[in-house]
């Protein structure tokens, strides 16, 4: 015997009836959904976060390299007010002008030491091409081939790196 659907019978269509399997999925997909909008959100949050990182960093590197030299100048300014002194008192005496002078330039290598700069005054020291120029050679009796035995300019080092080579003149091998 079969039962008969009173809304089957009226033309309508039979709706099937829920079973526990398909609630069961139903349920299984929203809870899918709301931990990938869950998952969207959090992301976008990463995205926001790392982006804004970013943009600091960046900020940052811009500061950090217009203000690099603050140091190094605030070390500065004191051999530059010396140097103004000095041109004010007018160097009647001599030997008082050479004495600020030095007393000035003293200053200024102590600055720029403090902050890593290294004076390459090679006088005496045997040749060596990584950090010196041979402007020429020059006879110089009673000292070894290849001995610096004038130092035309100094040269300069950054901590390991040249800036400067000195510029030199070494001694010839006689039997040149």
């Amino acid at each position: 015997m079969q039962e008969s659907n009173p809304s089957a019978a009226a033309g309508e269509p039979e709706t099937p009836t829920p079973s526990a399997d398909s609630v069961l999925l139903e349920a299984e997909v929203l809870e899918l959904r709301a931990q990938l909008e869950a998952c969207r959100q959090e992301s976008l949050r990463v995205l926001a976060d790392v982006e804004n990182q970013r943009k600091r960093i960046a900020r940052d590197a811009e500061q950090a390299r217009r203000y690099a030299t603050e140091r190094l100048l605030s070390d500065l300014l004191p051999v530059a007010d010396a140097m103004e002194a000095g041109l004010r008192s007018g160097g009647e005496d001599p030997a008082r002008l050479r004495e600020g002078i030095e007393l000035t330039h003293r200053q200024f290598v102590k600055a720029l030491e403090a902050h890593g700069l290294s004076i390459l005054d090679p006088a005496g020291e045997r040749f060596d091409p990584e950090s010196h120029q041979a402007m020429g050679m020059v006879d110089a009796p009673g000292q070894e081939p290849g001995t610096v035995v004038a130092v035309l300019q100094k040269g300069y080092r950054l901590h390991d790196r040249l800036v400067r080579p000195a510029l030199v003149q070494v001694a010839r091998d006689p039997g040149e």
